[in-house]
């Protein structure tokens, strides 16, 4: 699990030297390493979606979002991924599950 979380900080490294090509490799052998690892899953959307590959990107983010259902966030990436796709309905049902998770219970 360690070789994992450095593969996502070499990953993120990557990411912000703007070397998208190595670092969606970087993630996809983390997420390969440890399928558990949400950090990977999100690394690998967010690498992917700034290459453009917006179905990739929505593929990793089903995947966090499956790894971490109760997370707003897992759902919020989706909702702008979905609304980049021009998928508007689907944007909009993840935006209401990420808000009606923000809510406190009562």
């Amino acid at each position: 699990m360690s070789d994992a979380r450095a593969l996502c900080r070499e990953g993120f490294q990557l990411f912000a030297d703007d070397r998208i090509e190595e670092a969606i490799d970087c993630y996809r052998r983390a997420a390969d390493a440890d399928p558990s690892l949400a950090i990977a899953w999100n690394g690998l959307s967010k690498t992917l979606q700034r290459k453009g590959d917006l179905d990739g990107a929505v593929a990793a983010a089903l995947k966090i979002a499956e790894l971490e259902p109760d997370d707003p966030l897992s759902h919020t990436n989706l909702s702008i991924l979905y609304q980049a796709q021009g998928r508007i309905q689907d944007a909009e049902d993840e935006k209401a599950i990420a808000l009606k998770l923000q809510l406190p219970s009562h």
